[in-house]
Parts: C-alpha cells; sequence; structure tokens
C-alpha cells in the first residue's frame, strides 16, 4: 500500500508541475488579433513592473540602474506602440509624462542630468520615440508644451549642426562631449538614428532638406564602408586614421533603424514622383533585409528563421543595452511594411516564427511568464534571465504580428496632428560646452574682464607672500634676496614641479573614473562583459571570431557585433562613391553650405 500511496504522490507532483508549466507558457495564435493582444497585454504588465518613474519621488521617463537613459527613450517608444496595436490607452499617459519630462530646457532631449554624459545616439532614440509619437496620432500634449513633432525636429536640428567633415569627410561622432570616451569614434547607430529620423522628417513634413541629410548620411556610411556592397551595417571607426580601421562587429539595431529609413525615403520619392530616386530606395529596403535574414534569423530558410542578436547572444555576452536589440529589430521591420509593402510577406513570416518562439520561452519568474533573451534554437526553454530588454523584446515581436491590421502612419496631409517648428532647437544648436550654455557665448569683455581679476588675483597672492617671507629686523635688500631664493633654489622648484605633476595625475585619474568601461562599439557602446574584454569569441556564420587587437584598444563600438570581418587593412576613404546604386550627397542643403560643428560625447554614468 505504501508503494501505492508514493506513486500516487509522485504522479500527483508530476501533474501539478507540468500544469504549472503549461500555465506559464503563453498560447499565442499569431493569425488571431485577440491572442496577440491577450498575450501582449499580459507582457506589457510585465514590462512596466520595472518602471518606477510614475511612482512618487521618482524620475519619470528613467529607468531604475543598471539601464541607461537612451533605454527610457526606447521603453517610451515601445508603450506607444502597444496602444498602436492594441487600442488599449493603460500606459499613454505615462509615456507621454515621461517623454516630456526629459525634453530638457531646449526641448531638444538634453536634459542638464544627462547632458554631461549624453551621446547623440542617445538623443536619437528619443527624437524616434515622438517621431513614432507624429506619425501614429499619439495623444497630443497638452497646450504650452512641446509638441511630437517640434520636438523630432530639435533632435535633427542639433545634431545636424554637429555633423562634421573635418574628420572621415563628414559623420556625427559618438560622443557629443570631448571628455567622453568614445568621442573619437564615429559609430553607425549615430548615424542610423540620424538618417532615420531625417528620412522620417522628410516623409512627415515634404520638406526636401530633410531628404537631402538623409541621402548625404546614407552616402557618407557607403563612403567609409561601414555599409558595405553586401548591406551589412559595421559598428564604426576612430577618426585617428580618417575612419579606415573599421571595427567590423554588427548589431541589429544598426540595420533595423536604416531599414525602417530607407523605406521612409521610398516613400517619400515615390509620393513626390521621384521615379529613379524611389527605384534607388526600393533596392536599398531589399538589400538591408536581404542581409538582416542572413545575420539576425536563425534557420534553415526564411519559412523557419528565428531573430537572434548573433554578436552575443550565443555565447551569453550581451550587457544591458544588447539585451533590447532585437525589440528595436523587431519595431521597425514590422514598421517598414507600411512604407514598403512588398516586404510584408517575408517580413510577417520572419516575425511570426520569432514571435511563436519569444512567447514559448517565457515561463521565467515568481509569476512563470517572464520572458528571456533566447529564442531560436532552444526548443522553447527559458535561459534564466529577465530584464527590460528581454521583456521589450518579447513583447514588440508579439505586436508586430499585427502590423496588417494597423492604421498606417500619418504625415502632414494625411491627418497628422501634432504641430512642428522647423527652428527647434535653435537654442542648442552645435553646443559643446553645457556651463556656457547657461550663461551665454564669452564675449571680448568678458575675456578683458577675466584678465583684470586675474591680474588682481596675482598681486595679492603675490602681496601675501611677501608679507610671510618679510623679516622686518632685515633691510629690504635682504629681504628681496630671501624672497628671490625661495622660488629659484632647487628643492622650491622641484617641491613645484612635484606638485603639479601629482594634480594633473589626479585630473587624469578622474577623467578616466568618471567614463564607464562601455562597449557604442566603442557603447551603446554599454559595458562589455569582462569575458569579452579578455578576448572572448564571437559567433559568426558558424564560426567563432576573436576580437581584434584594433578593437580592444577602441573598446569595442557599444556593441560587439558577429559577422565576419572586414580586412584588416581596409582601402583608405575614397572620395567618390561607386557602389552601384550609391550617391555622393550635395555639397550644400538647401543651397546653403550644410553646417559643420565639434562633435562631442561621453560614456554613461552609474546613477
Amino acid at each position: 500500500m505504501w508503494l501505492s500511496s508514493l506513486c500516487n504522490a509522485v504522479y500527483t507532483a508530476a501533474s501539478v508541475f507540468i500544469a504549472i508549466s503549461l500555465a506559464g507558457a503563453y498560447d499565442l495564435d499569431i493569425e488571431s488579433s485577440d491572442s496577440i493582444k491577450n498575450v501582449a497585454k499580459q507582457m506589457a504588465e510585465d514590462l512596466m513592473s520595472f518602471y518606477n518613474g510614475n511612482e512618487p519621488g521618482q524620475t519619470p521617463g528613467l529607468l531604475p540602474q543598471p539601464y541607461y537613459w537612451w533605454e527610457g527613450g526606447a521603453f517610451m517608444g515601445a508603450l506607444i506602440d502597444y496602444w498602436y496595436y492594441t487600442g488599449d490607452t493603460a500606459y499613454n499617459d505615462i509615456a507621454q509624462e515621461g517623454l516630456l519630462f526629459q525634453v530638457g530646457p531646449y526641448n531638444d532631449y538634453m536634459p542638464p542630468n544627462q547632458t554631461l554624459t549624453e551621446g547623440n545616439d542617445d538623443q536619437g532614440f528619443w527624437g524616434m520615440a515622438v517621431m513614432t509619437a507624429a506619425e501614429y496620432k499619439f495623444q497630443d500634449p497638452p497646450e504650452g508644451q512641446p509638441q511630437w513633432l517640434a520636438l523630432a525636429q530639435a533632435v535633427f536640428n542639433t545634431q545636424a549642426s554637429r555633423w562634421e567633415e573635418e574628420h572621415c569627410n563628414g559623420g556625427l561622432r559618438w560622443q557629443i562631449f570631448t571628455w567622453n570616451n568614445g568621442y573619437d569614434y564615429k559609430n553607425s547607430i549615430s548615424q542610423a538614428c540620424f538618417f532615420n529620423i531625417a528620412a522620417r522628417l522628410a516623409l512627415y513634413t515634404g520638406n526636401s532638406t530633410y531628404a537631402e541629410w538623409a541621402t548625404r548620411t546614407w552616402d557618407w556610411m557607403v563612403n567609409v564602408k561601414f555599409i558595405d556592397d553586401n548591406y551589412r551595417v559595421y559598428d564604426g571607426a576612430h577618426i585617428g586614421d580618417n575612419c579606415t580601421t573599421i571595427t567590423p562587429y554588427e548589431f541589429s539595431y544598426n540595420v533595423g533603424a536604416f531599414l525602417l529609413g530607407s523605406a521612409a525615403m521610398a516613400a517619400y520619392t515615390n509620393d513626390s514622383n521621384q521615379t529613379g530616386d524611389a527605384e534607388m530606395w526600393h533596392e536599398r529596403v531589399d538589400g538591408l533585409l536581404n542581409s538582416t535574414e542572413d545575420i539576425f534569423f536563425y534557420g534553415n530558410d526564411t519559412s523557419n528563421k528565428i531573430m537572434i542578436e548573433i554578436a552575443c547572444e550565443p555565447v551569453n555576452l550581451c550587457d544591458t543595452d544588447q539585451l533590447s536589440f532585437k525589440a528595436y529589430l523587431s519595431r521597425w521591420m514590422a514598421a517598414s511594411t507600411k512604407w514598403a509593402p512588398w516586404t510584408f510577406d517575408r517580413v510577417k513570416t520572419l516575425l511570426g516564427n520569432s514571435a511563436q518562439a519569444a512567447a514559448k520561452q517565457c515561463v521565467g519568474g515568481d509569476n512563470q511568464r517572464m520572458c528571456g533573451l533566447k529564442w531560436a534554437n532552444n526548443s522553447g526553454a527559458w535561459d534564466g534571465t529577465t530584464g527590460v530588454g528581454q521583456q521589450m523584446a518579447a513583447l514588440e515581436v508579439v505586436l508586430a504580428n499585427s502590423i496588417q491590421q494597423a492604421e498606417a502612419p500619418v504625415t502632414n496631409t494625411t491627418g497628422g496632428t501634432s504641430a512642428g517648428n522647423p527652428s527647434a532647437g535653435g537654442s542648442d544648436e552645435g553646443r559643446v560646452d553645457p556651463i556656457a550654455s547657461k550663461f551665454g557665448p564669452i564675449t571680448g569683455g568678458d575675456r578683458a574682464g577675466a584678465i583684470v581679476v586675474t591680474l588682481i588675483i596675482l598681486s595679492s597672492l603675490l602681496a601675501g607672500v611677501a608679507f610671510m617671507v618679510t623679516d622686518e629686523t632685515k633691510s629690504v635688500a635682504d629681504n628681496w634676496a630671501t624672497f628671490r631664493s625661495t622660488f629659484t633654489s632647487d628643492s622650491a622648484l622641484g617641491g613645484i614641479i612635484a606638485g603639479s605633476t601629482t594634480k594633473k595625475s589626479v585630473v587624469d585619474g578622474k577623467g578616466k573614473a568618471v567614463a564607464m568601461e562601455r562597449s557604442s562599439s566603442t557603447e551603446t557602446g554599454e559595458k562589455i562583459p569582462a569575458a569579452a574584454a579578455a578576448g572572448a569569441v564571437y559567433p559568426v556564420a558558424g564560426k567563432l571570431q576573436k576580437r581584434t587587437d584594433s578593437f580592444r584598444r577602441s573598446r569595442g563600438s557599444r556593441r560587439i557585433s558577429g559577422a565576419d570581418f572586414l580586412s584588416s587593412s581596409p582601402a583608405p576613404l575614397p572620395t567618390t562613391t561607386d557602389h552601384g546604386d550609391s550617391r555622393v550627397s550635395t555639397v550644400s542643403i538647401g543651397g546653403v553650405p550644410a553646417p559643420r560643428a565639434s562633435v562631442l560625447k561621453k560614456q554613461r554614468p552609474d546613477g
């Protein structure tokens, strides 16, 4: 009898375990709108469990550590997407609050608490979020608040003013401010964000200036070989050798951002009857989609391929930023089908496969429905990780399967309601010194006053020193001899030099300490895992690739990517473009010489 009881107990325990496991797994039907909405609703609830910016005493728009500021903008974009695909307004006010709270004093997403460490890519993610809000007719901000379209225009204007041709014949630097690691690096994600916003502004407003900037950015990417003949998008390069030594890693959000921007350009040129250009952008969309499927989807063919972050996922080396990249690729692939409808069948198949695989492994956490990172080749097993990136990626790829039923993005002429301002961000254009912006430009009078104050201070110091060394029992001549010997003796001079050297080392040490040890690809540039820093390998096309010495020196660009290495000795930067459909940008924009400005940037802080 005891044996029978034991068997019954084991059977009951196994049944309970199986029931719990099944209850935790989502039963997603990608052909059912109701099923997609039901699964997305639960995924969104779990995503919101990571956010506290709407709670008393917290900061709207910011995610808690270890997440960086830029991902807050991406997070708000996910909440907009949730509303767009499901019609559920549960998180609309939270998204609006977060997007408006972080705009900064000039309404251009350069808030003072982030300015010292903000990069062009960081600002760009917030700019793309508000561009989406304008296109999807997300609830407009109250009167007196900056509007979505104007905010996107402000981001574009401030970044266009940072375009720099002194190094590498153009492009944006990764970092905005000179003291940040990565200021000497020009990376693809910064260009991708700028290109994406410019292309979408061109389509939304019909203003050809934005289109010209988008074309210029694409041409520059091809000229420096960040985009190769096969439409593979590499991470970036340092300016020291004129961007000729390319960091050969590939990340999904780079190609995704260029895919959506190219789709927007295809729609813009088609709508404006630019037949030749429309065909060119059509070809570029196809090339980017081919590259996307080849590199970032695992499987035998389109019918069974599943999305993968090839640079880091297979070897468990994705950092906090990289864990979220599949969210943006899913988001932008789906959105591209609205402007490049010929891609729909292929995109829907790829995203459908990925959504089913993603939902299947969402069985983690205390609620047994949290999502991990790995969807491909894992038999539905949860990888044991949870976080904003993993949850947002699963949510986005599930939502993307409703793209066919979603309303088309609007423009100024097709129902758009967001108010724009072509001059937005003008007060902040080209700013490289966050302190000077608070007091205005330095004038000749300011310099003269500084000289006077400096002389007064020096005179006071000298007088104090003279008073301290004066011996009232000695003559003036004797005191002068003593005073002069004090500053000419070897011991005194050595002390001064030693003090000077010590001070410099402190400054240098502090400068290095404030910079995070992140990868662009030198950050989202985010932190490079310790294993990677030690010379880890990355899988590509069935092979493992070891970091190059040049990548170690560059600290990798924010993201470590996993495609085939380029030649170790890339060709010098060409002066003309010869890539079939590629074009050389015009020398001027709108008939006016393109603005130039020093580009600057940072590394993200701990807080």
